[in-house]
C-alpha cells in the first residue's frame, strides 16, 4: 500500500518516458461512434493504435500487441465474438486487458457480455463512470443498492462529490479487491483503486462529458499506459494526462469564444503537448 501522494506523483515522468520509448501497440476493440478519436488519442500520447473487430485475426494481433482495450459501446454479435477470442488469448499471453463497460446496466446483452469478460479473463483495469462501476459491483454481489443506468451517462444520484467520495471509494475498493483488478471510476472527481490503495484524482473540466468519446479516449489511453507500465500506475498516468488536457482545452475554448467541436480538437492537441514536469506540479491527488 502506498501512503504518500508525492511518491505516486513522483513516478509520473518515468512512466511517461516509458510510454514514449515503448510506443505500445494498443489493440482497441471499440465502438463505431468514437473509434477515430480513440486512435488519435493513443497516437497523441506516443503509443500506437490498431483497431480491429474481426475474430479471425484476433490471436495474431494479440501476439504482437502490448495491450488490449475492449469497449462495449456499440455491441453486436460478431464483435462480441472478437472480444471473447481476443480476451482469452490476451489472458493466455498475459497481455493486459482494459475493459470499458459502456452502458452496462442498460440491457441484458451488455450485462452478460461484461460478466463473461470479467469472469473468464484476467482484466487488468476496468474504466467506467461511477454508475457503470456500481452496476458491476451489484452484478458481482458487492453491493445490493439499486441505481438506474442513464444510457451511457452517469445516474444523477451517483455523481461523485466531496460528500460521497469516501463511500464511493469504499465501493470501488471492495469491487477491485473482489475482482482482482484495478478500477478507475471517472467523473467530477475520479477514483482509482486496486483494492489496497485507493486515491481520488481532482481535475478535468465539465465540458469533457459534452463531447462523445472523452471516456472512450480515456480508456484507450489507459490501455496504452498500462501496456508500457503497470495497471495501477498506468491508469493513474492516463487520468492525470486526460484531466490536464481537458482543463487546458477548456481554457482555449473560453479564450477564443468557441464550442464543443473545438474542445475535442484542443483536447487531442493538449494530450500531445503534455509536459511531465508540469503534470506533476499541477496535478492533485488524495489517498483515501
Amino acid at each position: 500500500m502506498i501512503n504518500n501522494e508525492n511518491e505516486l506523483l513522483g513516478k509520473i515522468p518515468e512512466l511517461m518516458k516509458n510510454v514514449k520509448e515503448k510506443s505500445p501497440l494498443t489493440h482497441c476493440i471499440t465502438n463505431i461512434v468514437t473509434v477515430n478519436d480513440c486512435a488519435n488519442a493513443v497516437l497523441a500520447i506516443g503509443a500506437s493504435p490498431i483497431m480491429s473487430n474481426e475474430a479471425e485475426e484476433m490471436e495474431e494481433i494479440i501476439n504482437i500487441a502490448s495491450a488490449l482495450v475492449i469497449n462495449i459501446g456499440t455491441l453486436h454479435q460478431s464483435q462480441i465474438k472478437a472480444m471473447k477470442v481476443s480476451s482469452a488469448h490476451a489472458t493466455k499471453t498475459k497481455t493486459p486487458i482494459t475493459l470499458d463497460p459502456v452502458g452496462v446496466g442498460v440491457s441484458g446483452i451488455r450485462n452478460n457480455t461484461t460478466i463473461d469478460l470479467i469472469e473468464n479473463n484476467d482484466i487488468a483495469v476496468i474504466r467506467g463512470n461511477i454508475t457503470e462501476i456500481k452496476t458491476i459491483a451489484k452484478l458481482f454481489n458487492v453491493i445490493d443498492e439499486n441505481n438506474t443506468a442513464k444510457g451511457v451517462d452517469v445516474c444523477d444520484d451517483d455523481v461523485i462529490t466531496t460528500q460521497n467520495l469516501k463511500a464511493n471509494g469504499e465501493i470501488i475498493a471492495q469491487t477491485a479487491e473482489k475482482l482482482n483488478t484495478v478500477i478507475l471510476a471517472s467523473g467530477p472527481i475520479d477514483i482509482l483503486s486496486d483494492g489496497k490503495t485507493t486515491i481520488a484524482i481532482h481535475g478535468g473540466d465539465e465540458m469533457m462529458p459534452l463531447i462523445t468519446g472523452s471516456g472512450c479516449m480515456l480508456s484507450s489511453i489507459v490501455g496504452s499506459c498500462v501496456g508500457a507500465t503497470s495497471p495501477f500506475e498506468g491508469a493513474l498516468l492516463a487520468i492525470l494526462m486526460m484531466n490536464k488536457a481537458g482543463e487546458k482545452a477548456r481554457a482555449k475554448v473560453d479564450e477564443n469564444d468557441l464550442g464543443t467541436a473545438s474542445f475535442r480538437t484542443f483536447l487531442i492537441d493538449e494530450l500531445y503537448k503534455t509536459d511531465a514536469e508540469k503534470l506533476v506540479k499541477e496535478s492533485k491527488i488524495e489517498i483515501l
